[in-house]
């Protein structure tokens, strides 16, 4: 894609927003010395190895290697190109762009065909939300949503629509709005195709409309719930190139900012129960689109919060993705705790019942541990008057304990399992040491593995001392165009590691054209994705740049010498094998050659 924006536009984008703002609208970060850390978005981690520097407007990911400046996250985070991500990032900055020509016909197909489908499900909702909130096909919805407690602040506010019991109703609706073909609003899933002849028809009718929107706050899909009868209950839209439900949490983009505040996520099962805790004042309220919670999903939240409150139905089904879904949370680092309702109660229905304020005070303030959940959940399916399923229950329990960090909170969960069953604390307590000894041994065995598997790839990759040599150069020029000039003219192009080589070319041109040291706006002309990595590791090293004479000379040293050592390297491998083949004249000719190197270099 050609540019088409100026360099001098882009750059003023750059400059007028800090990375640290952008990417905290993605990444939860924290302070930590002179940068920011945080959990990196790119892989999973319960460790933070996602830094990003203020001073240097850059990000670098020390597990992944994943690096760059606002631009290249917004492009990465999000799946958009450059020219759209400095888009973006104008809009936030409050920068206008020059007109872009010819832009809409240069964009490729499948973007302007998403585009247009965001288009659709934003005329969509707005006509499902007119006829429910000002029309007479609205009337039935309207008194149903009404007895389910529905304000008319809460319809606004989630943009709840009706779509009328007709066949054609949106199909024409879009047809006169929209120049666009039946075969890909149908692929959208907002209409469908007869099998017959293939004429489009209303994919939802009869149904109240919820729209679901993705986390940068584009509409992409709808739930329809029925008004009537008939099956099924609940229909999403169908998964395309713009939803997919295991990437979607809803109403994430509007809880996002409070979820940042608070570091705290209330999760439950669908939108119904978002929307009636928002009644109740929850402004932090998400759900899945199912039950079962993806690791996306997970991360998404983790990234933003440190908590996760879990609200789920007191069915065996809610029980189970509470079970479920609590684990994957935490498998990403989370903190989760349960909110339990009554049986038979799911939140809206608790809400509508006992009212916004109990549900507050009496389910999500009285929150219990995920621990204290697992003695509730493995009771179920057990008879523990019997002596078979009573001995099951305590060994699952003591297991469950010995997974606890915290020896107070073992020893806490411990004495309510004796006090219960009437069981010796002692007895249970050498329980769990034999259970934790058995963990040790097994995590010792996998820890194992893991540092030989290490040992092994660092064999495979140990830097040497000239490599390290034009890894600190590079660093140094990044940050000083005087101590590239100096590097310039007495090496120039001799890097001996390729992308230490092209890495330099960029930066000679780079201070050519006039450009100060600058390491987020090279950054932008570094096309190759991993040269970028490189650049960006090597500059966000705190480097001296007031280096005197020798360090300078030393590091020219190194490098100027590598073809010797090389050389020396592949004699000596010759003399091995003239030895081995009892050729002793000529591996001491080698031996000589050797000598005489060495002496050279000495020099």
């Amino acid at each position: 894609m050609t540019q088409r924006i100026p360099e001098e536009t882009i750059e003023e984008v750059r400059k007028a927003l800090d990375i640290v703002d952008v990417i905290s609208e993605y990444v939860q970060l924290k302070k930590q010395g002179r940068n920011f850390v945080g959990l990196c978005p790119f892989h999973g981690e319960k460790t933070p190895s996602f830094s990003v520097s203020p001073d240097k407007q850059l990000y670098h990911c020390f597990g992944c290697g994943a690096g760059g400046n606002a631009f290249s996250f917004v492009m990465e985070t999000e799946g958009i190109s450059f020219i759209e991500a400095v888009e973006k990032l104008a809009s936030k900055a409050n920068i206008s762009l020059p007109q872009l020509e010819g832009q809409e016909e240069n964009k490729p197909e499948i973007s302007h065909k998403m585009t247009t489908w965001v288009k659709a499900h934003e005329l969509a909702a707005k006509l499902y939300h007119h006829i429910l909130t000002a029309s007479d096909e609205g009337k039935e919805a309207r008194e149903y949503l009404r007895k389910r407690g529905f304000t008319k602040e809460m319809i606004d506010h989630f943009q709840v629509g009706y779509a009328p019991n007709s066949w054609d109703f949106l199909t024409n609706f879009l047809e006169k709005r929209l120049d666009e073909s039946h075969e890909s609003l149908a692929e959208c899933g907002l209409l469908a195709l007869r099998e017959k002849d293939k004429k489009p028809y209303d994919r939802f009718r009869d149904r109240i409309m919820f729209p679901i929107w993705n986390q940068r706050g584009k509409l992409i899909a709808f739930g329809g719930r029925i008004l009537s009868e008939g099956q099924p209950k609940y229909l999403n839209s169908q998964e395309s190139k713009v939803f997919n439900k295991s990437e979607v949490l809803y109403f994430f983009h509007q809880a996002r900012p409070m979820i940042r505040k608070k570091s705290e996520a209330v999760l439950f099962e669908g939108y119904m129960d978002v929307i009636s805790a928002w009644r109740a004042g929850i402004d932090n309220g998400i759900a899945a689109m199912g039950t079962a919670l993806t690791e996306i999903q997970a991360k998404m939240i983790r990234r933003n919060a440190d908590r996760v409150i879990l609200c789920y139905d007191s069915d065996d089904a809610g029980l189970n993705a509470t079970y479920k879904n609590a684990q994957i949370l935490q498998k990403v680092g989370a903190e989760v705790v349960i909110a339990t309702l009554p049986e038979g109660y799911d939140p809206d229905d608790y809400i509508r019942e006992k009212g916004p304020d109990r549900f507050v005070q009496d389910i999500i303030n009285r929150h219990i541990t995920f621990t204290a959940f697992k003695f509730h959940y493995f009771r179920r399916g057990k008879n523990l008057q019997l002596e078979g399923d009573r001995l099951n229950y305590i060994e699952q329990i003591i297991e469950e304990i010995s997974l606890l960090p915290r020896a107070v909170e073992r020893d806490y969960y411990l004495r309510q399992l004796a006090e219960e069953f009437s069981l010796s604390l002692e007895a249970l307590k050498q329980e769990q040491i034999d259970i934790i000894k058995k963990q040790q041994k097994k995590e010792k065995r996998q820890f194992y593995k893991a540092v030989q598997a290490k040992n092994v790839n660092d064999a495979k990759r140990m830097i040497s001392a000239h490599e390290a040599a034009e890894r600190e150069l590079i660093a140094l020029m990044l940050q000083s165009r005087s101590i590239a000039d100096q590097v310039q003219k007495e090496i120039g192009g001799e890097f001996h590691y390729d992308d230490y080589q092209a890495i330099a070319a960029h930066i000679y041109s780079y201070y050519g054209e006039g450009y100060e040291p600058d390491p987020s706006h090279f950054i932008e002309r570094v096309e190759d994705p991993k040269l970028r990595k490189i650049t960006t590791s090597l500059a966000m090293k705190k480097v001296n740049i007031d280096l005197s004479e020798q360090e300078m000379d030393d590091y020219l040293k190194h490098i100027r010498q590598f073809p010797k050592k090389k050389e020396i390297e592949q004699l000596k491998i010759k003399q091995k094998q003239a030895e081995e083949s009892l050729q002793f004249k000529e591996a001491a000719l080698i031996a000589m050659e050797i000598v005489k190197i060495n002496q050279e270099l000495k020099q």
